[in-house]
């Protein structure tokens, strides 16, 4: 009956888990490290979309914006805002949301940085509020945080709004990128991991933008 409960309401299943839980019961999905053999097809696939998309960005995230893999054109377009040759998206913990709203991230390389960032914390205020996950409220709280991010709340009409899609104008040492992306997920899932992750594919909005990542490739 929990279950049906859970299912009827499009719960989640790690909020499946916790009405389980509260009930006096096991949970009934797993939660698996991508890393277990189990998966072992699931990160087959992930690589394969990564790789069929370049020379476009793309990425893997958790369901708090927790870098797990990037294609070679996300790192091309790490080069170009960052001037690292190297970016640590290996040695280090990347959080993708972070980056983009924290000041001494990519906020400055953003021309239309206000309209990205209202889109972006209103989505991530949605997930706080779907998941009921405290990792989600604390990441809420530290984007909150951040300078001119809160009051951002107050605005209405985003930037380029007669554009079908929200675009990313990010601009360093005269070179200009537009892109937009899309997020993709897995379909049922039956792993709390593998519903949580998200893929998100960078497109280019115009011919310029499009024969830069042609030039990075080759």
């Amino acid at each position: 009956m929990v279950l049906r409960l859970g299912t009827s309401l499009s719960l989640p299943l790690r909020q499946q888990n916790a009405l389980l839980l509260a009930a006096g019961y096991a949970p009934a999905w797993e939660e698996r490290d991508l890393s277990t053999p189990d998966l072992a097809v699931v990160n087959s696939a992930l690589d394969y979309m990564l790789a069929q998309h370049e020379p476009y960005p793309a990425f893997v995230v958790d369901r708090c914006w927790n870098l797990l893999r990037a294609n070679q054109g996300a790192l091309n377009l790490t080069e170009f805002l960052t001037a690292a040759t190297d970016p640590a998206f290996s040695s280090a913990p990347v959080n993708l949301a972070v980056s983009l709203l924290a000041p001494d991230g990519l906020r400055p390389f953003i021309v239309n940085w206000e309209a990205v960032a209202l889109h972006f914390i209103r989505g991530v205020e949605a997930d706080a509020h779907a998941d009921g996950m405290s990792k989600t409220a604390e990441l809420l709280d530290r984007l909150l945080a951040f300078p001119d991010v809160r009051a951002l709340s107050a605005l209405t009409t985003p930037e380029d709004a007669q554009s079908p899609v929200l675009p990313m104008h990010f601009q360093r040492n005269g070179g200009s990128l537009r892109l937009f992306t899309t997020i993709a997920t897995l379909g049922t899932p039956r792993d709390v991991t593998l519903e949580e992750i998200r893929i998100e594919f960078f497109f280019p909005m115009d011919e310029p933008t499009r024969q830069a990542f042609g030039r990075w490739m080759k």
